[in-house]
């Protein structure tokens, strides 16, 4: 007969407040998504400190959904409370962050994203039962539109401040210009943002989702750049074209169900001497390396999301917390001789190799 473990009482309290912490911040997703969704965040971003009734009359909302809105807010860090004027303002790093979307740290998009993987979870209990996937279009249409205002935000800090700069070579070739597929692009933002930063250069997106390919090339046309930006539903294994300088895979590679007929196909598009840029999320080299909270993010997201589309494509599953050798086991699959680190982020990780 066994016996029972003996329980530690503050550990036991210190793991409940835990939970309850991961309670609040569950629901806190919603309610930023909430403000992001009827402009709560832009109207304190420029209307300065304000109660309830202000912000509900300035919105155009329900002053009593306003009010546990606000005490919501402010215990969660996103916005400030001033007991001795009983108003609340958002503070400009916060409004940094939740109220511009031009913003390179932008995070309104992240809680779409966190919403619509949410609503996954019964699908998904039933896959850790089966095996079987979720392909990318069968999550809430919140999927797509969340994954490109949350990317787009790095990318607009990094993209060509950064990451390009560090492979050797390419800035050059972009400014003079140059051939560039975009594979697995989603509605564009990547390959858009290149296309503005070097004008005599021409970008071609893929990317198996057509609906998010009908808005890239939307985007493409807003943007006035429809004559050198071009856009098509494709899988990443069997788009089309040749002789490009640049194959780049913005966070997508570990999502894809044959990562390594991909990097095949890069290989074979890719001229003598091109280059392959790959963008992942940043993860240790070991498990260890991610316990903390990138790690329990992307690994969250590798359960809801990643993994189940790889499972439902092809079912070789990097995850979104492949290591740097398992990645590089996919490239050399594909042809290329290695695939080291370009340089990094907190968040991201970023590759190349040449032909």
């Amino acid at each position: 007969m066994s016996t029972a473990p003996a329980i530690d009482q503050d550990r036991l309290m210190s793991f409940l407040f835990k939970v309850v912490n991961d309670f609040g911040s569950s629901l806190s997703m919603t309610t930023a998504l909430i403000g992001d969704r009827l402009g709560l965040y832009r109207a304190m971003r420029d209307g300065g400190a304000m109660d309830s009734k202000e912000l509900a009359a300035k919105t155009g909302t329900s002053e009593r959904y306003i009010r546990e809105w606000l005490i919501n807010q402010a215990a969660g860090g996103y916005v400030e409370y001033d007991p001795k004027t009983a108003k609340f303002t958002l503070p400009p790093e916060q409004a940094f962050a939740l109220a511009d979307e031009d913003s390179p740290v932008n995070l309104c998009g992240g809680f779409q994203l966190m919403s619509a993987m949410a609503k996954a979870d019964e699908r998904i209990t039933h896959a850790f039962k089966t095996g079987e996937g979720m392909g990318w279009g069968e999550h809430h249409h919140d999927l797509f539109t969340g994954t490109e205002r949350f990317f787009r935000a790095s990318y607009l800090g990094h993209l060509v401040n950064d990451w390009i700069p560090a492979l050797e070579g390419v800035k050059d070739k972009l400014e003079r210009g140059a051939k560039v597929a975009d594979v697995g692009c989603g509605h564009g933002a990547s390959t858009i943002i290149m296309a503005k930063a070097f004008p005599r250069s021409r970008f071609h997106g893929f990317d198996l989702h057509a609906p998010s390919i009908a808005r890239a090339n939307e985007a493409a046309r807003e943007a006035g750049l429809s004559d050198r930006v071009t856009f098509e539903a494709s899988d990443a294994a069997t788009w089309s074209g040749g002789d490009y300088d640049l194959v780049c895979f913005f966070d997508c590679l570990h999502d894809l169900g044959e990562p390594t007929a991909a990097c095949r196909r890069a290989y074979a598009a890719l001229r003598p001497g091109g280059t392959l840029m790959v963008v992942e999320p940043m993860a240790g080299r070991t498990l260890e390396e991610n316990l903390n909270p990138v790690g329990r993010l992307f690994a969250g997201a590798s359960v809801m999301c990643c993994t189940p589309n790889a499972l439902a494509t092809g079912g070789h599953a990097l995850g979104t917390i492949a290591t740097d050798d398992a990645l590089q086991g996919v490239a050399m699959g594909g042809g290329f001789a290695s695939l080291t680190r370009a340089t990094e982020t907190p968040f991201n990780r970023v590759f190349t190799t040449k032909r």
